[in-house]
């Protein structure tokens, strides 16, 4: 199952937005297919990523119009046509990325420009083990406006966006070992803060 939870930014969960059922029968020989065709070069509606942009469209078809939506999602969700999708329907996306997509002119990637970015502060957050012991973790954030490419195989599919990559870098913590882990977020929004109230998160 996978299924959309409706969320305002205060918190206070709406109830499930939309739910998809489905079974990795209909995928079968997905798999092998990509290890002889580039993934990039399949259709979206072949993959098991595709319920991602199904809940997208439920979502917003059931929202009102003058519902400002944000559809959150992790590592999972990172699929370009997802992007597109959200434009097309004139809702938003806050994404946990795992591909490092080409950017600019197509000669680079994202990382190799945040690497240039600096850093515009730090954030504190608390973590909790699976002993129960709470960790103090820093964050350094980096954002930046960049222009996100489609992958090679999809460019006379898809347009380039205009995304915000936000960039989290662990940098101090205590009372555990250290990680060094850094996270990509996609954001669709010009500035780092949302604007309206309202906000839906997808999870698996």
């Amino acid at each position: 199952m996978h299924s959309s939870l409706a969320v305002t930014t205060e918190g206070l969960p709406l109830g499930l937005s939309a739910v998809k059922f489905w079974t990795r029968d209909k995928f079968k020989g997905t798999r092998a297919l990509a290890k002889k065709v580039n993934p990039t070069r399949m259709p979206i509606e072949s993959k098991e990523g595709y319920c991602w942009l199904e809940n997208i469209r439920r979502t917003t078809d059931l929202l009102p119009p003058a519902a400002s939506c944000v559809h959150i999602g992790d590592r999972g969700s990172d699929i370009y046509e997802l992007y597109c999708l959200a434009k097309q329907q004139s809702t938003h996306f806050l994404i946990h990325t795992c591909v490092d997509r080409l950017a600019g002119n197509g000669g680079h990637t994202v990382s190799h420009e945040m690497q240039a970015t600096p850093t515009e502060g730090h954030h504190n957050v608390s973590l909790r083990d699976k002993a129960g012991n709470i960790n103090k973790i820093k964050l350094a954030l980096k954002y930046r406006e960049i222009n996100l490419l489609p992958p090679i195989g999809k460019q006379k599919q898809y347009p380039a966006l205009t995304v915000t990559v936000l960039h989290a870098t662990e940098q101090a913590i205590s009372s555990r070992d250290f990680h060094n882990w850094v996270a990509y977020f996609l954001d669709d929004h010009a500035q780092p803060k949302l604007r309206k109230p309202f906000a839906t998160t997808c999870v698996d």
